[in-house]
Formats: C-alpha cells, sequence, structure tokens
C-alpha cells in the first residue's frame, strides 16, 4: 500500500474513535449559549431521541441552576408610639378640604361669604382642633400636624382681590380673606396661617403689584395653584386647548414666583374629556394633586381608595337648603366629623409615620405600608 493510502487509513480510523467518545456538539453549545443566571430551562439530561448518547451528566451537576428569586417580603407595619395611642390617631380617616370663593362684607352670588361668616368658620376650625395644611402638602403625604389634632385644607378660587391684597406699605388688608386668617391665628397659635389661591390670568387683581404679592403669599408659606388662565370649562375643549389654558397660566405662575404650582383645581369641579391631558405636559406643567368641586371630605392621602387626580372638597356654606347644604357642605360636614370621630383624620405627632387602629390596616395604600403603625 502506498504510504499516502496508509495515513488517510489512519486519518479514518481515529475521526472514528474520537466520534464515538467525544459529547454532541450541537447539544453542548446550546447550554453553554444561554447567559448565566438567566431564565430559561434547564438542558435535557440525554441527548435528542436517536441519538443514544448521554450528554455530560457531571458536567451539568457541578454547575447547578440559579435559584429563582425569592418574592420580596411584605413590609412590616410597626407597634404605634405611646402618643399616637394615647390620642387614638388614625391617620387614614378623613379631612375637609374646604372651598371658597368671594369673601366680602356682603353677599351678592351664592357662592360668596361674608368676613363674619369666614371668621366664624375659621374660629370654629380653630377651636375643634384642626391645623391648616396647603393642597401640595396634603396631595404629596407631608402632614406635620400635632399629636391629637386634624388637618384641613383650606383652598380659594378665583384669585379674587377679596381674598388678598396689600396696603400702601405691603402688608395685607385685614378685610381680606389673609387678613381673617391671620387675626384668627394670632387668637390661635396652633392655626397655622397657610392656605391655597388657585388664580387665573390676574391674580388677586393686582396688576402691576402682582410680583410683590405672589412673593409676599409665598414667603409667607401661601400656595398658588393653577385654576386655568381663563376659569375655562375644560370638559368641552379638545386636547390642545385644556393645555393651553394650563400651560399658559402656569408659566405666568412660575415667572411670578419663582417656582411651578404643584396643584390644580378645575373650573366648575369639570373635568376634560382625558385627565391626562390636565396632569401634565412635558416641559410646560405636572401636578401632585388634581381638586375637584366635590361635596364631601377628602379620604387620607394614605388611604387605598385615595386618588390624587379627583379629590375631594366641601364648599362652604352653612346649612341652607340651595344645592343640599343641609348635608353636604362645610358646616354639615363639620358636624358629621364631629359627631363620628372615628371617621376623622387625628394625627399621631410625626410625619415620617402612618398610624391608625388595627382594624383599618386594610384600608393602608400598599406604598406607605413600610411607614405603617398600628395599634
Amino acid at each position: 500500500m502506498p504510504p499516502l493510502h496508509k495515513l488517510a487509513g489512519v486519518v479514518i480510523v481515529l475521526a472514528v474513535i474520537v466520534g464515538l467518545v467525544a459529547p454532541d456538539a450541537g447539544g453542548q453549545g446550546a447550554a453553554e449559549g444561554r447567559t448565566a443566571g438567566a431564565p430559561g430551562p434547564s438542558a435535557p439530561a440525554v441527548s435528542p431521541a436517536g441519538s443514544g448518547r448521554p450528554r455530560q451528566a457531571a458536567r451539568t451537576a457541578a454547575t447547578p441552576e440559579p435559584a429563582a428569586s425569592e418574592p420580596t417580603p411584605e413590609p412590616t407595619i410597626g407597634p404605634a408610639s405611646a402618643t399616637a395611642r394615647q390620642v387614638r390617631a388614625n391617620e387614614l380617616g378623613q379631612i375637609p378640604v374646604i372651598m371658597y370663593h368671594r369673601i366680602v362684607a356682603k353677599e351678592t352670588t351664592s357662592l360668596d361669604r361674608t368676613l363674619g361668616e369666614f371668621r366664624k368658620e375659621l374660629t370654629r376650625l380653630a377651636e375643634e382642633g384642626y391645623v391648616p395644611i396647603t393642597a401640595a402638602e396634603f396631595a404629596r403625604g407631608w402632614i406635620d400636624v400635632p399629636a391629637g389634632r386634624h388637618p384641613v385644607v383650606l383652598t380659594f378660587d378665583d384669585g379674587s382681590p377679596t381674598h388678598f391684597a396689600l396696603d400702601e406699605q405691603g402688608v395685607p388688608k385685614p378685610d381680606t380673606a389673609v387678613g381673617v386668617l391671620l387675626e384668627v391665628a394670632r387668637r390661635y397659635p396652633h392655626f397655622r396661617p397657610v392656605a391655597t389661591f388657585y388664580v387665573n390670568d390676574d391674580p388677586f387683581g393686582l396688576g402691576e403689584r402682582a410680583p410683590e404679592g405672589m412673593r409676599w403669599l409665598v414667603e409667607h408659606g401661601f400656595e398658588i395653584g393653577n385654576h386655568t388662565l381663563s376659569h375655562a370649562d375644560l370638559s368641552r375643549l379638545p386636547k390642545e386647548g385644556v393645555q393651553r389654558e394650563i400651560g399658559e397660566v402656569e408659566a405666568k405662575i412660575t415667572a411670578l414666583t419663582g417656582a411651578p404650582s404643584a396643584t390644580l383645581a378645575y373650573p366648575f369641579g369639570a373635568r376634560p374629556r382625558k385627565t391626562s391631558w390636565a396632569r401634565s405636559k412635558p416641559g410646560s406643567y405636572s401636578f401632585r394633586g388634581i381638586f375637584l368641586a366635590g361635596w364631601r371630605p377628602s379620604l387620607s392621602p394614605f388611604h387605598a381608595d385615595f386618588d390624587p387626580d379627583a379629590i375631594m372638597r366641601i364648599r362652604s356654606e352653612g346649612k341652607i337648603a340651595e344645592n343640599d347644604c343641609r348635608r353636604y357642605c362645610s358646616q354639615a360636614w363639620l358636624d358629621w366629623l364631629a359627631d363620628n370621630p372615628d371617621e376623622r383624620y387625628v394625627s399621631d405627632g410625626d410625619p415620617g409615620t402612618v398610624t391608625f387602629p388595627e382594624g383599618k390596616t386594610p384600608d393602608l395604600a400598599a406604598r406607605y405600608r413600610r411607614y405603617g403603625r398600628s395599634y
């Protein structure tokens, strides 16, 4: 046999031997091709049917599949503090968000409140242990109220001159909503003099004094909110109209105060066809809370059913027949909360925790569970 023929025979024999003892190349490549730790079924212990050759079982066993990740445990609700127990804190209770319009010496429209009526309502709130917070603080869940007391949100629509005006010395006039609020706070030191004003194109009719006036309000803890440029009924507008109404007054608020507004109140309580049109527009506005013109107290922002895009308010009014105010305006609801104290928000005194009776645990929103304390 010629030498080349002998060499070819040797090569063929070696190839046969290697084929019998080497692992299946295709199967091993598929197993190694899976990224470590990535999801996917384990490689089978044998080759596909018909090969008759076992795979490298020993090598596979030495490289076990990663264990499935454990589910994140639900945060544990801790025990309430002694102070919270003592005051019977309930931070899942209801909060009155009161809606005012003009504050005048003599009423001429159904939504007006007189200076005397306004002073009387604020006095009642102070004497019943309420402490004002802004709408923005409420919407983001920052409720810094002394233990045993109750938050209240005072909101004023339309930016009326009856809400705020400055005298020649740059001091708020006493016959305005701000003037009366400051007066009541002087008599009741725990009654924090803050409120939220929802403004339109010409805030408070200040004209050229708008920068001075708006700065004074912000520097003294008041909030300026968005109420659209022309007090438009947003339910009647297309997307572009809704965004223009909100965006143009937002630009004005930002220019006058140096900061964007955090909350919006719908004129007439009328919602646009899509809430997303009002909630935010990149580069123009974005709100933490949107307020309606409702007829009942709001749920706590920590409650599982709280909707930041549809926050209820109460019209300020006595128990009159109009609009069923005997049951649904501020005097009626304040009476109801006083008669049903277990339904009212009671602070634990710590803005970093959410305390409530143990039986109300199912009402706590999941995102606040880590801050929960019960008794």
